[in-house]
């Protein structure tokens, strides 16, 4: 015999009318919107080891030097704050020839110099004294394809050298600590580093941090779509249940069409992302924009996405479990839903566990802190309907409006309900406290309007100083120069004996000085403030940029989901509404309840959730050894003032479907 599911769930599906087709399309739009920034979230994660990886061969790896083919030396310099790597290569006379690096087509031959699209094009818009100088003179520039970059807007330059070059000379090495990364010198008989540039190195596990804090909001997002109409779909289900279907049919029918409504929203996200790759490639992110490719994340992960968010709609049929076990107390609403008090032990132990593992433990590592992470967000999840369970009961009891205890009620008799309007919002708090406190915050001496440039000994170094002299005054650069000594700790030199030149005019002309130095650098670019905090101000600006894009996004995410909500919540109560109405309930007094039940929650909940992403913050600054950021509070309160305005954009969405399936109750009751 035919199974009557699939006809008889169309069949109800098109009678549902405008009210049902309203509740499928925001679920469709919800599935949407979560399968579209799964995606992003995920081609932001791949994308950015994929350009780590295309870094990795300008750190040299070195090799013995009977297998040696040629000599490496990478160094980085500045202009208008922005790091140039600059790759020196000779090949060595009398052995193999060396591959050619990514990027090139062969091994640059003496005199040539390969730049990126980015790096020749300022190339061209800068004057010749700021930027061109620095390499040597050619006819034309050969151009590094994308092999051999990690976005189109990097700046790189490779130049052929002779052996003898001072350029690749073993002075050209690390010579103090600030080279971490940026200055580094080998042998090699190819270009298979493993290790990745000091810009691109950090990119991943700083974009995993943001997904794993937005990744809740999402999901929230996703579930939120599964359930919008649960309301209005237990009591039509309840009603088939006592003519005579089976639990299995009821199942099976809620479970097709969550389903089908979540497949095809999610499926729509994946081609929004699909065809706005180019448009996402244009966002910035560390050393520049993105390449088309960097972004894509292949049909394998496209499917599985849209797959997980069907699932996660489909959660919506572990809410009529109570359908198929007592259809009747669902026709005539008697469920009250309470919540048990092993919600609150577990919450307890989950918080006593993060607690021993950051206060002993020292520093964390990354997956560490995400696992914890994870953990507190399940803990949170099961702890958030039994607190909006006992508010309802404790504001029922002292409640002095109509509104108030209308609100109560609700939050007593469906907590779960309520919890899933306001967990965005509360679960978006905790990132809001989290990135306020741990916006790191380096401590590094200023050196602004200085050029340094490293000598062997004192003796070089006042030679140099001579040389230095002349080579500004030539420029047209004014500035003071100086020796300094293994003596000044406190210098831009930190204690390494060199000559230091401290430059008027502003940025321009601290470019054309460096450009002037370069000369006197015996194969070493002069260096300024940026390239002495490098690695901590690469840190801080992805930290950064994550946090604002983070905070962004997942207020607005929780602004929907709760906008969904209570649009759905709207639908399914209509019923309610008007016999409320009927009875003689004022619609403000109606609406007024409908905020109440939102705002109670969340101002409890979501106070303690920022509490808590404060000391998780904390944390993060404690294991990275950094200091507070100073404006966090500021931030902070912005953040909670932009969260209840969203909240309360959010309910206003929602306050004309209220009016409108209020309006005429008579009809609408039943």
């Amino acid at each position: 015999m035919r199974s009557p599911v699939l006809p008889l769930t169309w069949h109800l599906a098109r009678s549902a009318g405008r009210r049902g087709l309203q509740s499928q399309l925001l679920a469709a739009g919800a599935a949407a919107v979560s399968s579209f920034l799964l995606l992003v979230m995920i081609a932001a994660s791949l994308g950015a080891d994929t350009r780590a990886n295309h870094t990795t061969w300008r750190t040299p790896d070195a090799v013995p030097a009977k297998r040696a083919t040629a000599v490496q030396a990478t160094s980085t310099t500045y202009v208008r704050h922005e790091p140039v790597t600059v790759v020196n290569l000779a090949q060595l006379p009398h052995r193999a020839q060396t591959p050619a690096p990514p990027g090139l087509s062969s091994f640059p031959k003496r005199g040539e110099v390969y730049v990126s699209p980015a790096l020749a094009e300022l190339i061209r818009n800068l004057p010749a004294d700021r930027l061109a100088d620095r390499f040597p003179k050619v006819a034309s520039y050969g151009t590094i394809g994308a092999a051999g970059l990690a976005s189109p807007d990097e700046l790189v330059a490779v130049v052929g050298r002779a052996p003898g070059d001072p350029a690749v000379s073993k002075a050209a090495g690390k010579q103090n600590y600030y080279d971490e990364g940026l200055t580094e010198r080998a042998l090699v008989s190819g270009f298979s580093g493993t290790e990745a540039s000091l810009f691109t190195r950090t990119d991943q596990g700083t974009v995993l941090l943001g997904v794993v804090l937005l990744a809740m909001p999402v999901v929230v997002l996703a579930s939120a779509a599964g359930r919008l109409g649960a309301g209005r779909r237990e009591q039509r289900l309840a009603a088939l249940r006592l003519a005579g279907a089976t639990p299995r049919q009821i199942l099976a029918m809620t479970a097709v069409e969550a389903a089908v409504t979540g497949a095809a929203g999610a499926l729509a996200g994946a081609l929004a992302y699909t065809a706005l790759l180019p448009a996402l490639a244009e966002l910035p992110y560390g050393v520049g924009a993105w390449y088309t490719g960097q972004l894509w994340v292949g049909l394998p992960w496209c499917a599985a996405v849209v797959l997980a968010t069907a699932l996660i709609t489909v959660s919506a049929v572990t809410m009529l479990r109570q359908v198929a076990t007592s259809p009747l107390g669902v026709a005539q609403q008697a469920d009250p839903r309470r919540t048990r008090w092993i919600r609150l032990v577990l919450f307890v132990a989950v918080l006593l566990y993060i607690w021993t593992t950051t206060s002993g433990a020292g520093q964390l590592k990354t997956r560490q802190l995400i696992a914890l992470l994870l953990l507190f967000y399940g803990a949170f999840w099961l702890f958030g309907p039994w607190v909006v369970d006992h508010l309802g009961r404790i504001v029922g009891r002292f409640a002095n409006r109509a509104a108030t205890l209308l609100a109560a009620r609700r939050l007593s008799d469906d907590p779960r309900a309520a919890w899933r309007t306001v967990s965005g919002l509360v679960l978006a708090g905790f990132v809001a406290g989290f990135f306020s406190v741990s916006t790191l915050g380096f401590e590094s001496p200023n050196h602004n309007g200085q050029v340094a440039v490293i000598t062997a000994n004192a003796a070089d170094a006042r030679l140099a100083a001579t040389k230095a002299r002349k080579a500004l005054r030539k420029a047209g650069v004014t500035a003071t120069v100086a020796v300094a000594s293994e003596d000044d700790l406190d210098g831009l030199l930190g204690g390494v004996t060199g000559v230091i030149a401290h430059v008027s005019g502003g940025q321009e002309r601290l470019d054309t000085a460096v450009t002037a130095l370069t000369s006197v650098g015996s194969g070493r670019y002069p260096f300024t403030q940026e390239y002495v905090s490098a690695s901590d101000d690469t840190v801080t600006d992805r930290v950064a940029t994550v946090s604002t894009a983070t905070l962004v996004l997942s207020f607005l995410v929780a602004a929907a989901s709760a906008g969904l909500t209570a649009a759905a919540n709207v639908l399914d109560r209509r019923r309610v509404y008007g016999l409320l109405r009927l009875s003689g309930t004022s619609l403000k007094v109606l609406d007024r309840a409908r905020v109440r039940e939102t705002v109670i929650p969340l101002a409890v909940l979501a106070g303690g959730t920022t509490g808590m992403g404060a000391f998780g913050g904390y944390q993060l600054n404690k294991a990275a050894g950094t200091t507070i950021n100073t404006s966090g509070a500021v931030q902070l309160v912005i953040c909670v003032v932009v969260g209840a305005l969203a909240m309360f954009a959010s309910l206003s969405g929602s306050r004309p479907l209220l009016r409108k399936v209020t309006a005429a109750p008579a009809q609408t009751a039943d």
